[in-house]
C-alpha cells in the first residue's frame, strides 16, 4: 500500500497545489517573512518531497534522501561517517563498483579498508576488530554475484558493540523483501535504478535512515555541499516506476523462483546460486529476514556451467530471450559473464 499511496497530498495540499508534480526549476521564491523551509533547489528540490516521503514508508525510517546515483548515496555514506585513521568493513563479494571506490577512497583518505567474507563463521566480527576504530561496515546481501546472506540483525549487533554504524545496499531485495532498518541497520542504501525505478530509463541512488540524528544530518549536508543530486524529471521518473513496485518485483521473484528449480536439473549446471533454493546455504536467515506476510527471494540468480569459463562465454552467445547486459531490476532479462565485466582482480569465477 505504501508503495501506492505514500507521499500523496491531502486534499487540501491537491486543492492548492501540494508536492507530486513535476518540478523543474532551480530557483525558489523567497517570501518576505520568516526564512522559508525551501531556499534552493540543490539542497531543497521540492520535487523530492514526495519520492523521499515514500521510500522512508517503505523502509520504516524517518527520512530518505535522493541522489544522483547509488555511487553518490555510498560516497556521501563515505564523507559522513568516516575520519581519518577509522576502519570501513566491506563483503569480500559485493558490488565490484562499490568494492573498488571504498578501496581507492580509503586510500586517499587514511582510513583502513577490511573485507570479511559472510559465509565464513567469525569473519566479520574479525574484520570489525575490538579497538572502536571500525566506524562503517557495510552489507549487502544477498551479494551481488554470489548471491550469499548477511544476518543483518547479527551484523548490526557487531557493529554497534563497536560504535560502528551498519549500511546495508538492500537494492537486490527492495522494502518489499527486506527492510533491514526493523533488523537494526542504521542506514539503507538504494541503486534506485533498479527494482525501485524499474523502467531502465533512470540512473538514482538513495539513502533511507533509521533515526534523525547527527550522522543523518551529515549524510544530507554531504549531498547539499557535494551536488550529487538529482534531476526532477528523474525524481519524477522514480516515482512513478515506484507506484509498481509491488507488481513487478512479486513477479520477478516469481520468475527467477521458477528459473532457479528448472535450472538445478541441468546436465550442463554445477551450481545454482539463489537463496530461494531450500538448500542454500542462507536460506533460513533469508527466510527469516524477509518483510511480514511475504515469502520473496528476489529477481537475481547466478549459474555456474560444466566446462569452466569457455563453456559460460558459449552459453552466453547461444541466450535469445535474454540480452547481454550489465544492470539488473528493469523489464528486461539480462545475462552476463560477471568474470568478464570485473577482470582477473574480482575474486568471481
Amino acid at each position: 500500500a505504501a508503495a501506492v499511496a505514500a507521499g500523496y497530498p491531502s486534499n487540501n495540499e491537491a486543492a492548492e497545489g501540494g508536492v507530486g508534480g513535476l518540478t523543474g526549476i532551480s530557483k525558489l521564491l523567497q517570501p518576505a517573512g520568516p526564512a522559508p523551509k525551501l531556499i534552493y533547489s540543490r539542497p531543497d528540490n521540492p520535487g523530492y518531497v514526495q519520492v523521499e516521503a515514500v521510500l522512508a514508508a517503505l523502509d520504516k525510517g524517518v527520512g530518505a534522501a535522493l541522489f544522483a546515483s547509488g555511487m553518490a548515496a555510498a560516497m556521501a555514506l563515505a564523507t559522513a561517517l568516516l575520519r581519518v585513521g577509522d576502519r570501513l568493513v566491506v563483503p569480500v563479494y559485493s558490488y565490484f563498483a562499490i568494492r573498488t571506490f571504498f578501496r581507492e577512497y580509503c586510500d586517499r583518505g587514511g582510513v583502513e579498508f577490511a573485507l570479511f567474507d559472510s559465509s565464513v563463521e567469525g569473519s566479520l566480527e574479525a574484520a570489525i576488530g575490538t579497538d572502536g576504530r571500525t566506524k562503517m561496515v557495510w552489507v549487502e546481501t544477498p551479494a551481488n554475484p554470489s548471491w550469499t546472506v548477511t544476518d543483518i540483525a547479527a551484523a548490526a549487533a557487531l557493529a554497534h558493540a563497536q560504535g560502528a554504524s551498519l549500511v546495508v545496499d538492500a537494492t537486490v531485495l527492495t522494502p518489499l523483501i527486506c527492510r533491514p532498518i526493523e533488523f537494526g541497520a542504521d542506514f539503507v542504501m538504494h541503486s534506485a535504478t533498479k527494482y525501485l525505478n524499474g523502467h531502465s530509463d533512470v540512473v538514482a541512488g538513495a539513502v533511507v535512515a533509521a533515526r534523525d540524528d547527527a550522522k543523518w544530518a551529515a549524510v544530507k549536508h554531504a549531498r547539499k555541499m557535494g551536488g550529487a543530486v538529482l534531476g526532477s524529471f528523474e525524481a519524477w521518473l522514480l516515482m512513478r516506476g515506484m507506484r509498481t513496485l509491488h507488481l513487478r518485483v512479486k513477479r520477478q521473484s516469481d520468475s527467477a523462483m521458477s528459473l532457479a528449480i528448472r535450472l538445478r536439473g541441468h546436465p550442463r549446471v554445477s551450481h545454482v546460486l539463489y537463496p530461494g533454493l531450500p538448500d542454500h546455504p542462507s536460506h533460513d536467515v533469508s527466510v527469516a529476514q524477509q518483510s511480514a506476510g511475504r515469502t520473496m527471494f528476489g529477481g537475481m540468480l547466478s549459474i555456474r556451467v560444466t566446462g569452466g569459463g569457455a563453456a559460460a562465454l558459449a552459453a552466453l552467445a547461444l541466450v535469445r530471450v535474454w540480452t547481454p547486459a550489465t544492470s539488473l531490476g528493469g523489464v528486461e532479462s539480462l545475462i552476463e559473464h560477471r568474470y568478464t565485466v570485473e577482470g582477473p582482480t574480482s575474486g568471481i569465477p
